[in-house]
Formats: C-alpha cells, structure tokens, sequence
C-alpha cells in the first residue's frame, strides 16, 4: 500500500499539504477507495496521538487520473476535548476531485452493542477464487484482478460477467489485504477505507440482475460515509455484509458493515452512486 505514503509540509497557518501517487487503474481513472484511504491519513497527520478516526463522510466530485499524483489540503478545523474535527480537500491540476470531513476521537469508556454477524456463512477457504479465473480468461479482468493487493471471495458468485441466481439487493464478501502489515492502528483503519469502496455499489446491480460486463452499464461513487466502531487487522479476513435499500432516479444507496472474523463489528458504511443502464437492460 505504497500510495498511503504521503510527503508533506509543515503547516503554516491552519492548513496542511501533502501530496501522494496515484494506483495505476486499466481504465485510467483513480480508484475511490484509495483517495478515501490517503484522505484519511492526510487528516490523520495533523492529529494529536491519542485520537483516531472514527467517522469520515466524504464526495466524489471529479473523476481522478490515475497516471497522476494528488494533492491533499487538510483545514484544522476543531480540536476539542475528546474530539477533533478535519476537512481534507484533495486536487489534480488546481482542481478539487474529492472533499471529505472526519472526526477523530480520544477513546472514552461507554455502553457498548453492535448488531451479530450472519450465520451460517461459507468460510473464505471454502469458497473458490473466481476472480483468478476471470482474470485469466479475459485481459482487461487480468490487469484489474492480479496487480491489486486484495483478496475477494464473494459468498455467493460474483456479478462481474453475469449474474446468478434471483436477483436480490443484498450479498456478502470476504476481503483482505494479501499481504502482512505492521502493527500500525492507524494504517489499518486508513486500509479499511480503501476496501469499503470495493463492492459496495455490487448490491444495487445484483437487485436489478445487472452484471459489471453489461454493454454501456456507467457507474460512478457520488458520496461516501463511513463510522469505525472497533480496531481489526485488514491483512485477515473480514466479512462485508451489504445490501441497497433503494435506487431510483439514476441513483443507487448501498448500506454495509464490516465484521473481524470473531464476529467484531469493525465498521459501517454507506455510498450513494450514479448508475446508468444502457436502454433496454
């Protein structure tokens, strides 16, 4: 996860500047989840230690080039107590591509609850690595699938090329990061953002039977949301739980909480996206 790397400036007056480089993406537009991630930790660099992310909401405003690096600004914008609140904008060529807000917080003793994990899930092991396959068959799948540093079994099948089964507004997938990483908290929590923008959007397709190979199918993140309830590693596998509880309007919300697999409710999230389906699908 070289792209979480980020150099900066020391700030001179509220505001801070760091710059990162771009994963490369086979059709040349910047990933979402990993302007999420270096956002996050953009913010993270101006935070007392002692204080982590626990929400970020965030919009999507131009398409990023992938060939490119990103310029992030962050604005202090609070510092509190138990809580401290950033803006991180970030640019290409002058111009923002992304916007978000996060709040960070100092753990504070309190009630706890969270909603169980599914049962009777298939264990990751027991699923079979579909993405191999469809990367070994089809050249653009094999530039997406094999240069990226996650691992995805999808419980049921995936939607890239068709889909299976009733069609449904809910699915669950297994995720992680291949390789091991430090034992860095903050790193974790910047990773987990990158992995919630992968999938999400898949619910609102799966409801409509639509597969990611569907001639003209144009989707696109609008906005982001995400809450961190408890620490985890992402370099293990975790549970994605998602569903969509509504489209309509060329508009798409995706709901979805990320489960440790001892059941730990890591995190909830939810995205809205742009989704346009050519005439006659």
């Amino acid at each position: 996860m070289d792209v979480l790397d980020l150099s900066g400036s020391e700030a001179r007056t509220r505001e801070d500047i760091f710059t990162g480089s771009s994963q490369q993406m086979p059709f040349g537009r910047v990933y979402g989840g990993q302007v999420l991630a270096q956002s996050v930790v953009a913010a993270g660099r101006t935070i007392a230690d002692g204080r982590a992310v626990h929400s970020m909401h965030g919009y999507f405003l131009r398409p990023g080039d992938s060939s490119r690096g990103i310029t992030f600004s962050v604005d202090r914008i609070h510092d509190g107590r138990s809580f401290s609140t950033r803006r991180t904008q970030a640019y290409q060529d002058g111009v923002p591509i992304f916007s978000m807000i996060a709040s960070f917080q100092q753990e504070d003793p309190g009630l706890e609850h969270q909603l169980d994990m599914p049962t009777g899930i298939a264990a990751p092991e027991d699923l079979p690595d579909i993405e191999s396959e469809v990367a070994a068959s089809h050249p653009i799948s094999k530039r997406l699938f094999m240069n990226r540093p996650v691992e995805l079994r999808h419980v049921a099948t995936p939607i890239y090329l068709t889909v299976d089964g009733e069609p449904k507004p809910s699915q669950a997938v297994w995720m992680r990061i291949k390789k091991r990483l430090p034992d860095d908290p903050a790193l974790h929590q910047a990773i987990l953002a990158y992995l919630s923008d992968m999938t999400i959007q898949e619910p609102i397709l799966r409801a409509h039977g639509i597969a990611w190979s569907t001639r003209g199918l144009k989707v696109a993140s609008l906005d982001h949301a995400m809450w961190w309830h408890r620490p985890g590693r992402v370099d293990e596998w975790m549970l994605y739980v998602q569903e969509s509880p509504s489209a309509r309007g060329g508009r798409g919300l995706a709901s979805g909480r990320i489960y440790a697999r001892d059941g730990s409710l890591l995190a909830s999230v939810a995205q809205e996206v742009m989704v346009r389906v050519p005439t006659g699908n």
